[in-house]
């Protein structure tokens, strides 16, 4: 006959189920996780013969070693009762589970009542954890249960976690399990948890539900909440006007002030302009929704099931052995996903709304790819000279000006990328070199008494050259 291994919870001497005193009262090798608290009580005064853990839990140096000692006290002999502490002995029973898979004993869990449930009898359907795994994300719109809050540290933890959304002077309500077996509530600020005493096993933490505006910390759900709001009839009037193509000029700039804040260096601007950039790229798909397009939910499918196909070498067998592999294989799989059958089609992929040297230099790679390029920077310098001619008779003639001097800057930027320079970023030095050396000679000019706007341009030119000699020096 098979052995078996009976888990019964006994949670508080008031929610003793009949299962589980039938099981223990029942039981010829009886385990008590421990005899140390007030859930123990109904088997200490029923008389019964038992085995406690609790010398087990004075001498293992860790967890591990604890729940690997119960486990295998409990699968060392015939059939036995596990009398555990409130709803299950959730932190050891994967132990105890392979010990009985090793030893032949079928595991058997009765239902219990948890702790948060003796704690609190009226408790909402919300989320239950203990104190050891309380994840680093939490829905605040929901009321909240942390069990096992068996120490001063362990408490201090999870306020530190929950500080995180909560305010500090947030009211939490702290349940203390009496000798007894009934508990104590007290209401305390969330900033003193760890300061408060009784701390055991037993102890749990009620977190109210948090009103939206009080939230401390917002994730991507929230953004969504809030712009719709923004859009609802009763929202804000401006939000409600804006449409895909009024919120371009916006996204652009946001871009921009993003690309501004990691030039800096600064993580507050950064994750300021972070969130510009993501609130201007959200409303997109909310306003979608609105008019029965589509939703987030599309935009986020499009672009995992876009990074899980163009990543063969991660969620595939593609092996890489370098990031130039990965480069040409991602080239290869975006043109057959966009069905780009032709190397024009590629070029005239490239966005007409990138600002001008970055589409021009885009293209130029991708021309690259097929051998269409000068072979070094050098052989392409002399472009430049055949373009400033054409420039020049252009001017004389009046004719095709703009033209030719697309033709040139095109030639210049065909050089610059093959210096390995990046085009947008060389002209943006320039422009802030020129900005540099102009306020130099601005300085120097109020300087000896004299004002810019009254000033000729040859006489602004000797003082332009003085600036750039003092950038020099």
């Amino acid at each position: 006959m098979k052995k078996t291994l009976t888990i019964a919870p006994l949670s508080t001497p008031q929610t003793l189920t009949i299962s589980a005193w039938k099981a223990i009262e029942g039981a010829s090798r009886l385990f008590l996780q421990t005899a140390e608290h007030p859930s123990a009580r109904p088997v200490l005064e029923a008389g019964l013969s038992y085995v406690s853990m609790d010398d087990l839990y004075a001498d293992s140096a860790d967890y591990d070693e604890l729940n690997e000692a119960i486990a295998d006290r409990l699968t060392s002999g015939d059939s036995a009762v596990y009398a555990v502490m409130g709803g299950g002995c959730y932190s050891q029973l994967a132990s105890i589970q392979h010990a009985c898979e090793r030893k032949g004993f079928e595991l058997v869990q009765l239902p219990g009542v948890a702790y948060y449930q003796a704690a609190f009898p009226e408790a909402q359907a919300g989320q239950a954890y203990t104190a050891n795994d309380l994840p680093q994300t939490l829905d605040t719109d929901r009321p909240l249960y942390v069990s096992e809050l068996d120490n001063p540290l362990s408490a201090g933890e999870v306020k530190l976690k929950l500080q995180r959304f909560y305010p500090d002077e947030y009211p939490v309500v702290l349940a203390v399990q009496q000798p007894s077996g009934d508990y104590d509530r007290r209401t305390v600020p969330l900033y003193a948890l760890d300061r408060e005493k009784g701390f055991f096993a037993s102890t749990v933490l009620y977190v109210p539900p948090l009103a939206f505006e009080q939230k401390r910390s917002y994730g991507y759900e929230d953004l969504l909440t809030v712009l719709r709001r923004l859009r609802a009839p009763d929202g804000c009037p401006w939000d409600r006007e804006q449409t895909h193509e009024s919120l371009k000029k916006d996204l652009r700039e946001e871009c921009y002030e993003l690309m501004d804040a990691i030039d800096e260096g600064s993580d507050e601007h950064m994750v300021e302009e972070c969130g510009d950039l993501l609130m201007n790229v959200l409303f997109h798909p909310i306003i979608a929704e609105e008019q029965g397009r589509f939703d987030e939910r599309d935009v986020t499918t499009e672009i995992v099931s876009k990074l899980i196909y163009r990543h063969p070498h991660v969620f595939g067998t593609v092996h890489v052995t370098s990031s130039a592999e990965v480069l040409k294989n991602w080239d290869a799989l975006k043109r057959k996903e966009k069905g780009q059958e032709t190397v024009a089609a590629a070029l005239r992929s490239v966005p007409r709304s990138f600002p001008a040297l970055l589409r021009c230099q885009k293209v130029q790679k991708k021309a690259r790819k097929v051998g269409f390029d000068f072979d070094t920077a050098a052989d392409a310098f002399y472009k430049i000279g055949e373009e400033t001619e054409e420039v020049r008779s252009a001017m004389a003639s009046g004719q095709d000006l703009e033209k030719e001097m697309g033709d040139l800057l095109f030639a210049v930027m065909n050089v610059c990328r093959l210096l390995g320079f990046d085009g947008e970023e060389t002209l943006h030095a320039a422009t802030d070199k020129f900005i540099r050396r102009f306020e130099q000679m601005e300085k120097n000019i109020e300087n000896d008494g004299k004002k810019l706007t009254e000033m000729t341009l040859p006489e602004m030119d000797r003082y332009w050259e003085a600036a750039k000699m003092t950038e020099l020096l």
